[in-house]
């Protein structure tokens, strides 16, 4: 009996295992390529037309209109545009994976102080939407923590690895808060209708929170101003990079009176911030400018916050922060779609104010510069990792973004994924092709 239940197991597991698609991490690069004739959009604002790109062992070692192509394998994309690696700053990627099935959520932490939270070690290469996701051009994401107050750490990663070693880009970057929301809601889209309304002012309740959690800085920077401790203590331990402004502190945030406290954070603790989300950051950007704090939009396609803003309000908020000269990025945190859309909300923004090349480096540069990884990666120059995409036409555009060959520290990876095997399997089966 024992036998017959081991032979059927080994077949469910050898079934399940060729019912998935299998996507290898690639080869490190043991060839020099040329990308030829192409339209190079460099990620500063820079275009060069009939470009080439020389790739030499994970590196960017040429970038022009007259570069050596001698010894390289030579890969003609005429016609075709190169743009560097697309970078989701603010993401769960491989840390969930369904969000209606809890077995496959390893997003957060029991507690609301969770400042040695690290999310890079529960980090899931192996996760099916990572695929999705090189397909669109998006080859590196911050991957973040959830729950508590203080949620823990975020980290970097490139989006083609065995494990989470391997994927590490830039580790534990900077601590990440969840503010407290401080907006009251009494119904409507974001409210609830006819819910039963709670005895406690919500306000209130947010406000203690976030004494709470200036306290907790006050005593860490006490504690780590000590010489000696008798006993270590984990969570300031982890906030000590803050102190140095060796990390960040992502402050997750939307209204006006929240994103002022998170400036106050940066003016008492001397941290360098970085607001999340900033839905309502276009009506404090001269604030924002003032203390060098920097944005990262989370979701373009949605509503306004309130009910009298301008209905594409959120489509205009980038251009209006980049003439205020707010730094910023965008990002796309939908959970629906779990992610793939990033190009495309930097192509809404192109069309309420921004030009392409901005909306571009909304999402390589800008967010590289915002993630501390600018020195290695986010635009198409000598010397930085290749972390570079070809498509067909235009990125932003959702009709002509056709990814035809990607490269991560020079690899050049496999754009196939489950999706894509789906539509192969049932055109086949129905006879669409």
């Amino acid at each position: 009996m024992k036998k017959i239940i081991f032979y059927i197991g080994c077949f469910f597991a050898i079934t399940n295992v060729f019912a998935q698609e299998t996507i290898l991490p690639g080869n490190a690069q043991n060839e020099t390529i040329a990308l030829t004739n192409a339209t190079i959009h460099v990620g500063n604002g820079q275009v060069i037309s009939n470009g080439s790109v020389v790739l030499k062992n994970g590196k960017i070692t040429e970038v022009g209109t007259s570069v050596s192509t001698s010894g390289a394998k030579v890969i003609d994309c005429k016609g075709k545009h190169i743009y560097p690696g697309l970078i989701l700053t603010a993401s769960q990627l491989g840390l969930a994976e369904v969000n209606s099935v809890r077995a496959t959520i390893d997003a957060s932490e029991i507690g609301e102080i969770n400042s040695s939270i690290r999310s890079i070690v529960a980090y899931n290469t192996d996760s099916k939407v990572i695929n999705t996701l090189r397909t669109n051009g998006i080859l590196l994401a911050n991957v973040i923590p959830a729950g508590g107050i203080i949620s823990g750490s975020s980290s970097v990663v490139q989006l083609d690895a065995w494990n989470w070693e391997d994927a590490a880009y830039k580790m534990d970057i900077g601590i990440h808060f969840r503010m407290p929301s401080l907006l009251i809601r009494t119904g409507g889209r974001r409210g609830g209708f006819g819910g039963q309304q709670s005895n406690v002012d919500p306000v209130k309740r947010g406000l203690e929170q976030i004494e709470n959690v200036k306290t907790f800085f006050r005593e860490a920077k006490a504690y780590l101003t000590e010489s000696k401790h008798e006993n270590t203590n984990p969570k300031y331990e982890a906030v000590r990079n803050l102190f140095n402004r060796n990390q960040k502190l992502f402050i997750h945030c939307n209204i006006v009176k929240e994103m002022l406290l998170a400036v106050d954070f940066a003016k008492e603790f001397g941290f360098d911030v970085v607001l999340v989300g900033a839905v309502d950051s276009w009506q404090i950007a001269d604030i924002l400018k003032q203390n060098n704090i920097a944005v990262i939009l989370n979701q373009l396609h949605d509503l306004p916050t309130m009910i009298d803003d301008d209905i594409d309000q959120p489509f205009k908020t980038p251009a209006m922060l980049q003439k205020a000269g707010v730094f910023f990025c965008i990002n796309d945190d939908d959970g629906q779609a779990r992610y793939r859309n990033l190009a495309f909300n930097a192509g809404t923004a192109s069309a309420y104010g921004l030009t392409k090349e901005e909306a571009l480096s909304a999402i390589t540069l800008n967010a590289a510069t915002i993630l501390g990884i600018a020195d290695k990666t986010g635009s198409i120059e000598t010397g930085k990792d290749a972390n570079i995409v070809v498509s067909e036409g235009d990125i932003l555009d959702m009709r002509t973004n056709i990814i035809t060959n990607a490269f991560i520290q020079g690899r050049q990876i496999d754009l196939n994924n489950k999706q894509m095997q789906l539509a192969d399997k049932y055109e086949k089966k129905y006879g669409i092709k």
